[in-house]
């Protein structure tokens, strides 16, 4: 199977409130779209990684970053005004003929792990169209503008989705071009499928595979990472070098 991964990282991260964009925000040392893309870089069945950055950050990418992805085999390019005109810059450098599946990958979700993404490549494989997504737990309340419950939701059937979400090169791209004619505010590229008519799988995932959209989430995403790195150097190597070994 190969897959190529494509990285939308050209947003503003309006929401965050850091001295950097969210996704350029150091993470115990490597930024944050580092580490999300980490993870893809070393797997067999991924052929290529593709990011996309915005054109006011190009020159600090270059210098601070480039031959870290160089190392990693890396492609980026300068993503586009919106989300969507992004994927579809993202899209246009993947060559059909050799890929089997299209990942999309939020650049700040840099906690998915190795097993969540075997997973989704699997389902997305059988059935054309997959996502990660956790299920709600929390109770569900619905208010109007004033703040004022009207209602507390069953969230039995509620799922929360996450990244990566994963296609047929095929199904991703005719989404794209019937974007058009989706009347609704597009918040995930799921979406647009669902609008073709064309099924999704969910394949559960937990929230360890946060989302950065806040301070609070970048140490959210610390602790994952660190428990991670803990729990990996009690299965390996044990002895006086153990901690060096964990690297």
């Amino acid at each position: 199977m190969k897959v190529s991964v494509l990285i939308p990282a050209a947003g503003s991260s309006s929401r965050y409130k850091g001295k950097k964009k969210k996704q350029f925000t150091d993470l115990d040392g490597r930024a944050v779209f580092l580490r999300s893309i980490e993870i893809f870089a070393d797997r067999d069945d991924v052929k290529e990684v593709i990011i996309a950055i915005p054109q006011e950050d190009e020159e600090l990418f270059q210098v601070k970053w480039q031959a870290n992805l160089g190392f990693f085999g890396v492609k980026h390019i300068i993503g586009g005004v919106q989300r969507h005109d992004t994927v579809n810059k993202l899209l246009a450098e993947v060559n059909d003929e050799d890929t089997d599946l299209i990942a999309l990958h939020d650049a700040v979700r840099p906690c998915v792990s190795s097993e969540q993404i075997d997973a989704v490549f699997k389902a997305a494989a059988e059935t054309g169209a997959a996502i990660l997504a956790r299920p709600l737990v929390g109770t569900l309340k619905q208010a109007g503008s004033d703040k004022l419950i009207t209602k507390t939701v069953d969230r039995t059937q509620f799922w929360e989705a996450q990244t990566p979400q994963v296609f047929k090169p095929e199904i991703i791209r005719k989404a794209y071009q019937q974007r058009e004619n989706v009347n609704e505010n597009i918040t995930d590229d799921a979406q647009l499928v669902e609008a073709l008519g064309i099924p999704v799988k969910i394949v559960e995932s937990d929230s360890g595979n946060i989302k950065i959209t806040t301070g609070i989430d970048l140490a959210i995403a610390s602790a994952i990472l660190k428990s991670r790195a803990k729990a990996a150097q009690k299965k390996g190597p044990v002895g006086p070098w153990a901690a060096e070994q964990g690297w």
